[in-house]
């Protein structure tokens, strides 16, 4: 796959300003990354490294630590249901193995058509709405099979599930890789200037206020 475009260089740029470090900032530029083609390519881990000073392996490094980034090609929704113990007891399991039947894919799979891929995964911090799953980290709590079938039925025909939560009811679920709908723009005037931990000369504004209490 590609290197970021040019609108979203721009945009690294913008998040890059953000930090006192540049390579602070590789956390939301690889969810940059990943919005622009659904999953971080080693192109797009060199592109990251030269813009904010650091090594390809660095922003790999980075990038291998959290589940939430992909490696390699995944389908336009990325389905992942919880097997952990609270939806174990409740019904985890089950819903996975639905979901298998329902798709015809084991875990780490992706349909034939490139629209679903399968994941099994650990706690997603629900566990008082279990049996739960996410669509592109989109929540379906208390889930019944039938549930399942409504809502991958929905996304085949290009509907919002009434069964996944959204910020605001009928919210599209966009393509994997896109956290949020809507992307936060500051004016350089607008920041909080913060400065490299080696420039600062005052006490924490925290240190400050409470000093002396007791």
């Amino acid at each position: 796959m590609s290197r970021l475009t040019e609108a979203n260089v721009k945009i690294a740029h913008e998040i890059i300003a953000r930090y006192p470090r540049p390579k602070s900032a590789l956390i939301p530029l690889l969810h940059l990354a990943q919005e622009q083609d659904g999953w971080v390519s080693d192109e797009a881990m060199a592109h990251l490294a030269e813009l904010v000073g650091v090594t390809p392996a660095e922003v790999r490094g980075t990038c291998t630590f959290y589940e939430m980034f992909k490696l390699h090609p995944v389908g336009t929704y990325m389905v992942n249901v919880c097997t952990n113990i609270a939806c174990q007891l409740l019904g985890g399991e089950e819903l996975l193995h639905h979901a298998e039947k329902t798709l015809g894919i084991r875990p780490g799979g992706t349909t034939s058509d490139g629209m679903f891929t399968l994941e099994d995964v650990e706690c997603i911090a629900a566990c008082t709405e279990a049996p739960c799953m996410q669509v592109n980290y989109r929540y379906g709590v208390r889930l019944s099979t039938d549930d399942f079938d409504e809502i991958i039925d929905d996304l085949r025909a290009g509907r919002t599930p009434d069964k996944l939560i959204t910020a605001n009811p009928g919210d599209q679920i966009p393509s994997h890789g896109t956290l949020g709908l809507t992307r936060q723009h500051l004016d350089p005037d607008k920041a909080a200037g913060i400065v490299p931990p080696e420039q600062v000369t005052e006490n924490p504004v925290w240190l400050t206020t409470t000093k002396g209490d007791s």
